[in-house]
């Protein structure tokens, strides 16, 4: 009796262990959708592989000048089908032959997610397909393992986007660990206000980056914030710049005009020497050598020449994105919910977008 209790348990060990088997060799073919901010994208993976990687950009926003939550909730859902069939047509894969729907739950604007993630939701129980979260920031960092090279764990990841500013302990795919963030404002808010102020088109970063590329980096000297630990806050330069350039102005009406270049280069010189001093510290206290940067701001020619600089030095070995993959889109999103599938990590219908959603945090 006893005996045949114990071949019962092993059978259904070895049952187990071959349904375990056969998700991490059978082919997965997952549809992923981002809509978290102003980029409406949706992307198919198959076996790890990304086969395209479809965004449509809303351009309703250049007039205000920075993202209107409830206009990026419409957009979305004027963009969001039209995209989605597209990724769906143009991968060669029907329907029928998806395993997995895929979507950002958070963080992010709320009305923004809550359209990609009600639309996971209904396409998924129409094709009795099971559903993946995934975490915005977390997808950043897994966007560096869409190509070659690719990062070896553990590796520390500076994110850096117009919402959030981080530097993240990369121990595996699917476990991450937040050193240290911005206690105010991102890097990219920055970057983008201070571009405002200066009268730069939006966005106004790559704008600003051009503009810096041609001036002179030590021609204006603004405060650098010193925050304990590896925490960082950009609140102050921009105060900062304000009232520089209204004294400025005061003595000669036509300063920004006939200073701009300097007057870009300085801030961004500034604002990548703030991130830098963190970034050095973290590599020095984790004892680590393999260095990434994501997010919408790792686009920036100053900052990837400057890390690439670092990296001769600190004999780092630096993993800059392809530039499609920095700013937002659902490549990356695609690639971390393959991670997730490999190991089941899958989600009921009953799961609603978490504008605050941080990194490690799945509830």
């Amino acid at each position: 009796m006893i005996l045949n209790v114990l071949l019962r348990a092993f059978s259904k060990i070895s049952l187990t262990f071959d349904l375990f088997s056969n998700r991490h060799e059978m082919s997965c073919n997952i549809l992923a959708i981002e809509s978290s901010c102003d980029e409406t994208s949706a992307s198919v993976i198959s076996d790890g592989k990304i086969l395209n990687n479809i965004v449509a950009t809303q351009s309703v926003h250049e007039k205000y000048g920075g993202v209107v939550p409830e206009l990026a909730s419409r957009a979305h859902q004027q963009h969001l089908i039209p995209v989605v069939a597209e990724a769906i047509k143009s991968s060669g894969i029907a329907k029928s032959e998806l395993d997995a729907i895929a979507f950002t739950r958070g963080p992010g604007l709320m009305g923004a997610l809550l359209v990609g993630v009600s639309f996971a939701k209904s396409f998924a129980y129409a094709l009795d397909k099971p559903i993946i979260e995934v975490n915005h920031m977390e997808a950043h960092v897994l966007a560096h393992f869409i190509d070659a090279p690719k990062p070896s764990f553990p590796f520390i990841c500076l994110t850096v986007s117009g919402g959030h500013t981080q530097l993240v302990l990369v121990k595996s795919a699917l476990s991450m660990e937040v050193l240290g963030e911005t206690k105010d404002d991102a890097v990219g808010e920055a970057f983008d206000k201070i571009s405002k102020i200066l009268g730069l088109p939006y966005p106004g970063g790559p704008y600003l980056d051009k503009l810096a590329a041609k001036g002179n980096p030590l021609a204006y000297p603004f405060p650098v914030s010193e925050m304990k630990g590896l925490s960082f806050s950009f609140s102050g330069i921009k105060t900062a710049v304000l009232y520089f350039l209204k004294e400025n102005i005061k003595k000669d009406p036509n300063f920004i005009e006939n200073n701009l270049e300097d007057i870009c280069a300085s801030v961004q010189h500034t604002l990548i020497k703030m991130l830098m001093q963190k970034l050095v510290k973290a590599t020095k206290e984790q004892g680590i050598k393999e260095v990434a940067i994501a997010g919408g701001v790792s686009a920036n020619s100053g900052l990837r020449q400057t890390i690439a600089d670092a990296a001769k030095k600190y004999r780092w070995n630096v993993y800059l994105p392809k530039l499609e993959y920095c700013t937002d889109n659902a490549a990356m999103v695609a690639m971390a919910a393959h991670f997730k599938y490999q190991e089941g990590l899958f989600t009921d219908l009953n799961v609603s977008p978490l504008a605050k959603l941080k990194i490690g945090n799945h509830g």
